[in-house]
């Protein structure tokens, strides 16, 4: 499917459900796409749908076992990379494998892992990006305005603790589906005593 049609479908679809995209879009070869918030199925495929739309077509994770027959071929038609999820360190390795092979890459990654209410977000997101020395783009989806967006780049620093102030801020009165399921914008790393930092 060529780049033309992908965008119109995803303008089009967009469109019809009543959805506005900004079209600002990172000028960078790759990164780690955030699909916040995520409280429902329709979350995840309305960023995909904006990223479509953008001339983005998002490659997502997906547990190993999705890309078996009789589904694997039309999983990897979808852009979904399969990932190994009983070893999360082996997974950050494979990941960031996927950054090094290719010229281009915008991998959706959504940080609260669920769509329930969670105590902390999926630390996944920023080890990808760091250990991929890429940038973290903060992509978004808010049913109270019905406006899906990529926002600015955050490079991370290692230090979690500050740059997650960065991203709260940027999400601050952004809501899904169902706003009742979104939990703190926090990762686990930030409670633990001494230097919040990720290596």
């Amino acid at each position: 499917m060529t780049r033309g049609v992908t965008t119109w479908i995803g303008r089009t679809a967009l469109r019809l459900a009543g959805w506005r995209v900004d079209p600002a879009v990172p000028q960078v070869p790759k990164y780690v796409l955030l699909s916040a918030p995520h409280t429902s199925n329709w979350d995840f495929v309305v960023l995909m749908a904006a990223g479509m739309a953008l001339g983005i077509w998002p490659h997502w994770v997906g547990k190993h076992t999705l890309f078996r027959p009789p589904f694997g071929t039309l999983a990897r038609a979808l852009r979904g990379i399969p990932v190994d999820r009983r070893a999360p360190s082996n997974m950050v390795a494979q990941l960031a494998g996927q950054f090094a092979r290719r010229e281009r890459l915008v991998l959706a990654m959504p940080p609260e892992g669920t769509r329930g209410r969670a105590a902390y977000w999926k630390s996944g997101f920023y080890r990808v990006a760091l250990a991929a020395k890429v940038p973290v783009a903060m992509g978004y989806v808010d049913f109270t305005t019905r406006t899906a967006a990529i926002g600015p780049l955050l490079m991370p620093t290692g230090d979690v603790r500050a740059d997650m102030e960065v991203v709260r801020a940027f999400y601050a009165g952004k809501q899904g589906r169902h706003p009742e399921r979104q939990g703190p914008i926090r990762l686990e790393a930030e409670d633990r005593s001494g230097s919040a930092s990720i290596t």
